[in-house]
């Protein structure tokens, strides 16, 4: 029988050294990190992975979110791997350890964290997905395609829980600040939003008729906390599904099309999501394309189980070959947009330097100023 106490699901991840340069994680990586994880009492359970070079530490415990000493546990795995990393010589040891010493929370210290609590229900699958050389913006099209599209979720037409609709908050990574929006009521609201994934992301959704969430999200963004491109974000998100939330099938389904994100080669080019198995999960060809790989957990007496590799079906090969062909259009762009990204997107990488190395040799241009009346003349009359 499932405890009736609060789970706590908890996936912190961070690039702690890459192997070989931004491609993979080194096995003693992992291995390090699930000791320290294996040595602890404050966890039920846990089980340790990589997407890309990312470490990424799934946990369940009891202790709520943001707990400290959760956050602190995962800490020291982090940056024991990352001593490891130092050791091996891999390539950016420790990139997103941004702090020197722990200080109650990962939160704002550069690995990515997303955190949910429920009440365990009597069969309870769960989805973990996580994301390399990409941004947290990522997930909004995904998101929004299983909790608010019926065209990809069927069960928002024909499921009585799920027809009521779903509450989003939306993070503005700009300005810091949230708002909540309900489908399907204000959904071309939410769209106008979540259109723009540079700005504003998902941080969590949840049922109208419950305040346990659905599903939750990272929303880190390293350049907001370093003020300079420290490499990309590399998201995280965890998804709940069944009985009255989304069906594993209509999860998975948005990733059948592997839609444009941000990141790829230095942070800095716009590529497809290419959904891939774990072992399928380390990008190497112009360091990418962007991938996405997703573990499955059957969450038992408030244990993972063993995990089931999601993406590792045949039938998301076509969705493999296309972002294989789409990546190779953009790549025949070379440095022209819109591959590279805009440069206000750009402004955190060393773009910015170069710049400013250059602004003393341009030269302002003689331009005719026309008189104002004659010009307000000759505009009413192109008017006419």
């Amino acid at each position: 029988m499932a405890d009736a106490r609060k789970l706590t699901l908890s996936l912190i991840k961070a690039d702690v050294g890459g192997w070989v340069g931004h491609s993979s994680s080194h096995p003693a990586l992992l291995r390090r990190a699930s000791e320290v994880l294996g040595n602890s009492n404050l966890i039920e359970d846990y089980y340790v992975t990589q997407a890309g070079d990312d470490v990424q530490l799934i946990m369940t415990h009891y202790n709520g979110t943001d707990a400290e000493g959760i956050h602190k546990l995962a800490w020291q795995a982090l940056e024991e791997a990352a001593s490891v990393a130092h050791e091996l010589h891999l390539y950016g040891a420790g990139q997103d350890l941004l702090v020197d010493a722990f200080s109650g929370n990962v939160r704002g210290m550069g690995p990515g964290v997303a955190e949910m609590e429920f009440v365990e229900r009597p069969s309870e699958p769960v989805l973990c997905f996580m994301a390399d050389k990409t941004a947290p913006g990522a997930w909004n099209m995904p998101l929004f395609r299983m909790f608010a599209d019926p065209m990809t979720t069927p069960g928002l037409v024909i499921d009585s829980k799920m027809h009521k609709g779903f509450i989003f908050t939306v993070h503005d990574a700009l300005e810091g600040k949230t708002i909540d929006l309900t489908t399907p009521l204000e959904t071309y609201d939410l769209l106008m939003f979540l259109g723009a994934p540079g700005r504003f992301v998902i941080d969590h959704i949840r049922p109208v008729w419950t305040d346990e969430w659905a599903a939750v999200a990272s929303t880190t963004k390293l350049t907001m906390i370093a003020g300079r491109y420290v490499g990309k974000d590399d998201p995280v998100c965890i998804v709940r599904c069944q009985s009255g939330l989304p069906a594993v099938g209509e999860a998975l389904e948005p990733f059948a099309f592997p839609h444009i994100v941000p990141g790829w080669m230095r942070g800095s080019h716009m590529g497809p999501l290419m959904p891939t198995s774990v072992a399928g999960g380390h990008p190497s060809r112009f360091d990418g394309p962007p991938r996405v790989i997703c573990l499955g957990f059957q969450i038992a007496n408030g244990k993972l189980g063993e995990p089931r590799d999601m993406f590792d079906d045949v039938a998301f090969d076509l969705a493999r070959e296309t972002a294989s062909k789409v990546g190779e259009y953009l790549r025949r762009h070379g440095p022209f947009e819109p591959h590279r990204l805009p440069l206000d997107e750009l402004e955190y990488t060393t773009m910015a330097g170069l710049q400013k190395e250059l602004e003393s040799r341009w030269k302002a241009e003689k331009v005719h100023k026309m008189d104002k009346s004659k010009a307000r003349a000759e505009g009413a009359m192109e008017l006419d």
